[in-house]
């Protein structure tokens, strides 16, 4: 919790115990929790918190560069607490949502042909390593 209140206050943000526990779970989470995932997890210890408020923190955290807010799906949002640039993996076998740490000429935060990039995201979809394990094991 004391790194979740040490990167809200370096953004001016005010740590709450709501706002320290999501960003706390996404800091120690690498599996790219959706909205229902976190609440589902908080609940457990913050029995008053509220889906609302998790999904406003949220929001609040990826406006402010603490957390990614991947679209990788088509009906759901996830969140990465890890915000170093890297891309994501989606198997679409087991559904694993995988990051992938490779260098690409592309995913430069900066000038490009003239445009200033923000953000970038790289997204591959295909069958896991463990899934094509299992299915040659057929």
């Amino acid at each position: 919790m004391e790194n979740a209140r040490k990167r809200l206050e370096s953004k001016g943000i005010r740590p709450t115990y709501q706002r320290m526990a999501v960003l706390s779970f996404l800091l120690g989470n690498r599996t790219h929790p959706s909205v229902e995932d976190i609440y589902e997890e908080l609940l457990r210890d913050i029995p008053t918190i509220s889906k609302t408020t998790v999904y406003n923190t949220l929001q609040m955290l990826s406006g402010n560069g603490l957390v990614s807010h991947l679209n990788i799906f088509d009906s759901q949002s996830r969140y990465d607490g890890f915000t170093e640039p890297h891309h994501h993996f989606l198997c679409e076998s087991c559904g694993k949502l995988i990051d992938l740490m490779i260098k690409c000429p592309n995913a430069k935060i900066g000038c490009v042909m003239g445009h200033k990039i923000n953000e970038v995201h790289g997204y591959f979809k295909g069958i896991c390593k463990d899934c094509l394990k299992k299915e040659r094991r057929r």
